[in-house]
């Protein structure tokens, strides 16, 4: 392969890890632009949205193989994992949303370590593997370079995903409660919105997008297993704050740039450098722009 097919190669890899980390990033964000809580159990809702996927396709490859089960088993993976999102949210982070950020940060970590273990415990540490029945190399063959039709799906997924949650909180009224109570959440309350409610959504909608990306992590990897969700949790995180914690198109951007980093710098100077260029470009942009790339400064009131 000459010089240009490895580097868009390595740009359609980057692409597409980008779009996981960006999935997952926006559930970071969302939760973070409306309480301020770094929810450090985002990364393990994604590993048990892969599990649900894994599962529910399980029992159902038998009746409904191919795209269509797949499908229907990651809407149940969403439902699953909306639902372990909004009981977080209700009976770990609702009762401490008045309490110091530094009480709502440990018990997200209590939360992270509950799911994490549990998980562990059920799958006994071993790994499980998923058996689709889709031709992963089929594809488009530009020259030496081969597209998948897996991977076209999964890009045009996470795009139609993030243009979609853009249109959503830009336009609906429910996006704009999301924005106000970002802003004043007393404020909110006095005018009539149902503060805990649409909290309580914005979990639901970060779990299932982050279980989206754990299905679709079943489909091109072909495997899960318990400790996935720490390593990509992470990342996802770092997407967040290169892009501007709080902001949507920031956690777009931040993912697909980390991905797009990670891949190519991997091709020039090997897997071992991938942790490196990841942080090292978390602490420039924080060192450069503390606010990340599409952050906004914040003035609060004491």
């Amino acid at each position: 392969m000459s010089f240009w097919e490895v580097i868009l190669q390595q740009i359609i890899n980057g692409l597409i890890l980008g779009s996981f980390y960006a999935l997952i990033a926006l559930g970071y964000s969302m939760v973070y632009g409306i309480i301020k809580l770094l929810n450090f159990a985002h990364g393990d809702i994604y590993m048990t949205g892969a599990f649900a996927c894994l599962s529910v396709f399980g029992v159902l490859s038998g009746l409904i193989p191919g795209w269509p089960g797949i499908i229907l088993s990651i809407v149940a993976a969403m439902i699953f994992s909306g639902c372990i999102g909004y009981l977080a949210q209700r009976f770990a982070y609702r009762p401490l949303l008045g309490a110091p950020r530094l009480s709502l940060l440990i018990t997200a970590i209590g939360v992270s370590l509950i799911i994490y273990n549990s998980v562990m415990v059920v799958t006994n540490s071993q790994p499980l593997f998923f058996t689709s029945g889709i031709d992963n190399a089929a594809g488009i063959q530009i020259g030496n370079i081969t597209i998948t039709y897996i991977q076209i799906i999964l890009i045009s997924v996470s795009a139609l995903l993030m243009i979609g949650l853009t249109l959503f909180i830009g336009r609906t009224m429910t996006g704009k409660a999301m924005r106000a109570i970002s802003l004043d959440k007393e404020t909110c309350k006095l005018m009539g919105i149902n503060v805990n409610k649409i909290i309580g959504l914005t979990f639901i909608i970060g779990s299932a997008l982050a279980a989206i990306a754990g299905g679709l992590a079943c489909v091109y990897y072909g495997n899960v297993q318990y400790n996935m969700g720490y390593t990509i949790g992470i990342k996802a995180f770092t997407a967040a704050v290169i892009g501007g914690i709080g902001s949507i198109p920031g956690a777009m951007l931040g993912g697909l740039l980390l991905g797009l980093l990670e891949a190519i710098g991997t091709q020039f100077l090997g897997s071992s450098w991938k942790d490196v260029f990841a942080f090292g470009l978390l602490i420039l942009i924080l060192i450069l722009r503390p606010n990340g790339l599409l952050g906004k400064s914040e003035i609060e009131r004491m």
